[in-house]
C-alpha cells in the first residue's frame, strides 16, 4: 500500500526562532557560557512550541527555558522564560524583554 503525501492545507506548520530571535538567544547563551554558568542546550521545536532549553550541566533539568508559543502572540505574548521548576518567570511580546532578568546577572557598576 502506496501512503500519498499531506496536501499542503493538511500539514501543520512548525513553531521556529527567526533569526533575529536566534542571533538574541545565542548571544546571550556564548555570553553565558564565558561566564560560566552554562555548559550545555538543547532545542525542541513542535507544531505549538520552539524551545531553547540552558543547562548548567548536561545531566540535569534545564536552568531556564525559553519557549516561542506563536498562538499566544496575540494575547499574553508569544515569548516565555521558564524556570527550572517550571515557574513562568516572565512572558511577553518581545524577546528582549522576556530576556531582561537573564541579561541584568551582566549588568556592573563602572566607576
Amino acid at each position: 500500500m502506496i501512503a500519498p503525501f499531506p496536501a499542503q492545507w493538511e500539514r501543520r506548520s512548525t513553531a521556529t526562532f527567526d533569526r533575529l530571535e536566534w542571533t538574541r538567544i545565542l548571544d546571550l547563551y556564548g555570553r553565558m557560557v564565558a561566564a560560566g554558568h552554562w555548559r550545555d542546550y538543547a532545542l525542541r521545536f513542535d507544531p505549538d512550541v520552539a524551545v531553547f532549553a540552558a543547562f548548567r550541566r548536561h545531566s540535569e533539568r534545564p536552568e531556564v527555558r525559553i519557549e516561542k508559543r506563536p498562538q499566544l502572540r496575540l494575547k499574553q505574548g508569544a515569548f516565555a522564560l521558564v524556570s527550572e521548576q517550571g515557574v513562568v518567570l516572565k512572558r511577553g511580546h518581545e524577546l528582549a524583554g522576556v530576556l531582561a532578568p537573564l541579561e541584568r546577572r551582566f549588568m556592573r557598576l563602572v566607576g
